[in-house]
């Protein structure tokens, strides 16, 4: 069974203005860098509570959010009526279960740091976006470890850029790339955040 990190945090995980913050910039070089369109199908992986995909649902026809958190999910389900697009909403853990159908593009949201073999994700993730489709992946440039001060599940203090980009190659992606996405102001410092957008 999956331990619920995010079940304390749900509640009250929007009130954080820094959070909402670099979630409207990674949208934001989503839509600048992905043309998006109202028929495509996307997954949003790691979706926790819709911050992310309630950004891009203007852009896209149907939005199936994916997160192993049950109460992150219990809180975006709240916002299905209010959202520009239709949504699924599937508690899963990627890493371990499969998926069947194909999708039009994957977007994700800080979460990649959560997940323990990143090149076996992108690999699977590879197999579920359709050809023509697109990745856009966002997360913590390499860091020391002082992003996260309590136990969230994190295996990784970031990625360094050229390495999640060969990993993205590795697993099929091509015209890979890597580009500024946010920075998060912390009491204990500035952390910069990534996009890692790669095409199938």
């Amino acid at each position: 069974m999956n331990k619920d990190f995010f079940a304390h945090k749900a509640s009250h995980y929007e009130r954080n203005q820094r959070r909402v913050t670099n979630v409207d910039n990674i949208a934001q070089t989503i839509i600048d860098h992905i043309p998006l369109t109202q028929t495509m199908h996307l997954m949003d992986f790691g979706a926790g509570t819709g911050l992310l995909l309630e950004r891009i649902a203007p852009h896209a026809g149907k939005i199936t959010a994916i997160d192993v958190s049950t109460s992150m999910t219990a809180a975006l389900q709240n916002k299905q009526d209010k959202l520009a697009c239709a949504l699924e909403i599937r508690n899963i853990n990627l890493e371990r279960e499969d998926i069947a159908e194909q999708f039009d593009g994957i977007v994700s949201s800080m979460t990649l740091h959560h997940i323990k073999d990143v090149a076996a994700l992108l690999q699977k993730l590879r197999q579920l976006v359709k050809t023509g489709g697109f990745v856009a992946l966002a997360d913590l440039d390499q860091e020391d470890g002082s992003f996260h001060t309590e136990d969230t599940g994190v295996h990784h203090f970031g990625f360094e850029r050229k390495a999640i980009a060969d990993m993205a190659t590795a697993a099929g992606f091509k015209d890979v790339a890597v580009v500024d996405a946010s920075v998060i102001k912390k009491p204990q410092g500035m952390f910069s955040v990534f996009l890692l957008v790669g095409q199938c």
